[in-house]
């Protein structure tokens, strides 16, 4: 008997359990069904002296108890090339666009150990996104990682696709995205695609996909080998990366499901006991470097709204900016529906974003908080019972929620609206002018959905 063959002994959904009688295979080996090496198996996890947990990566119709199993002695390789721009693909760079077959030089194991780096990056600059709100609250770093966090059906997704759209878009070509979608819908990776395409950023962007359709092996996997590529863009072509994850959950969620059907005892809130240590295991690739930068979006989905379930918690470690996103103001139409008083950047202080920006994303801030305070007050006696002062605070506040109101470019064929980019400073002018009370003879609805202040003059 060949020394490489194993023997299915059982299969529970996802995860087969394999026994070799001879040569042991290596965690993360890919195998294959003997005469069908279009099944593929990855080794997931030791169950015994002699057997194996394997995650099946293809259909499982076809594995039956006693069925021969090949190692191949090799992890998953990934194809590395700049024909992977302006493509979608799956786990193993095989095309899911229609597309002709990929054809590259180089090829890398999805897996790697993030080791100890010795020339990490740490010079920190702001990104400008357009996108008022992020930019003057939750600025995002250069280099750093940004978590969207938010309900079913808040805008994460959209909010996330617009900040591709927009960044990639002013980016000049030494610049690429690559954008891993995990567990997401296939349909908003189709309207993503087409978005990316008639935007004219196709050719700079990457997209691997394992949608909600796919069993949880693959859905595992696409975190891994999104990072592959992003790694090579980054060392080996010296290219700054942008890096979108949808949905950071999604790949938690795959993982605890994997950990269920292997029989690991879960830890007691019902994850996974590997849970932090599968987060670090991609999460610390995502760094920069002197070959260049990877800036990492990541959208996490948030069960039940509940952003204290620690399937969420295990994400905020790794993380420059957290945003927030409220199911409330989105209900209320107020779009992107960012919780500005829940959101938060270590990028927002003086030595990062200048003394006037910080100045005026802290007092506005601040009218906000006063004004959540008031809302309960007006909501029972009226505003007009309210003092001057709080009367001034609180339409001031709503001044400014409703100037953080966007159009967005992605999108025009949902609301029929032209997006809007606004540059960060003209943001940072008019917030503060909000703030003085330049404005105060400006009705408020007539800041819902502007681009500057100066756009509700020219009206």
């Amino acid at each position: 008997m060949d020394k490489n063959i194993g023997e299915i002994i059982s299969i529970k959904g996802q995860i087969v359990e394999v026994k070799f009688f001879n040569r042991k295979p290596a965690i993360n080996d890919l195998l294959f069904l003997q005469g069908d090496p279009d099944i593929k198996l990855e080794v997931y996890a030791s169950s015994g002296p002699d057997t194996f947990y394997c995650l099946a990566l293809s259909r499982t119709n076809k594995l039956f108890r006693g069925a021969k199993i090949v190692n191949s002695e090799m992890p998953i390789l990934f194809p590395l090339g700049e024909e992977l721009l302006g493509r979608v693909v799956d786990i193993f760079g095989r095309p899911i666009d229609s597309g002709e077959d990929i054809k590259t030089q180089e090829v890398s194991p999805i897996h790697q150990k993030t080791g100890r780096r010795v020339h990490i990056e740490t010079k920190q600059e702001v990104l400008e996104t357009g996108i008022k709100i992020l930019d003057t609250f939750a600025p995002l770093l250069k280099g750093g990682k940004v978590g969207l966090f938010g309900g079913a059906g808040v805008g994460k997704t959209i909010l996330l696709t617009e900040v591709l759209h927009n960044v990639v878009d002013k980016a000049n070509q030494s610049t690429v995205s690559v954008f891993a979608g995990i567990g997401e819908r296939a349909r908003e990776g189709l309207e993503l695609y087409e978005a990316l395409k008639e935007s004219g950023v196709s050719p700079y962007s990457s997209l691997i996909y394992g949608p909600m359709g796919e069993n949880p092996s693959v859905r595992f996997l696409t975190a891994y080998s999104a990072t592959t590529l992003a790694e090579y863009f980054r060392d080996k072509k010296g290219k700054d990366v942008l890096f979108f994850i949808d949905n950071v959950y999604r790949f938690a969620q795959a993982g605890n499901e994997l950990s269920i059907l292997t029989g690991i005892i879960p830890s007691e809130d019902g994850y996974q006991a590997t849970l932090e240590s599968e987060m670090a295991d991609f999460h610390e690739r995502l760094v920069s470097t002197e070959d260049g930068i990877i800036t990492t979006i990541e959208a996490i989905y948030v069960p039940n709204d509940d952003i204290l379930d620690h399937g969420v918690q295990a994400i905020f470690p790794y993380l420059e900016s957290v945003v927030v996103l409220s199911r409330n103001l989105y209900q209320q139409g107020l779009l992107p529906a960012v919780d500005v008083l829940a959101s938060s950047s270590t990028s927002l202080n003086p030595n990062m974003v200048g003394d006037l920006h910080f100045e005026v994303a802290i007092k506005a801030k601040s009218m906000l908080k006063q004004a959540e305070r008031l809302e309960r007050m007006v909501s029972l006696v009226g505003e007009q019972e309210l003092s001057n002062e709080d009367q001034l605070v609180f339409r001031r506040a709503q001044k400014i929620r409703n100037y953080m109101t966007q159009s967005f470019f992605v999108a025009r064929s949902q609301r029929g609206e032209k997006g809007v980019y606004v540059p960060l400073k003209e943001a940072v002018e008019d917030l503060k002018g909000i703030i003085e009370g330049k404005y105060d003879h400006i009705p408020e609805e007539k800041f819902l959905f502007i681009g500057a202040v100066s756009d509700i003059k020219n009206e």
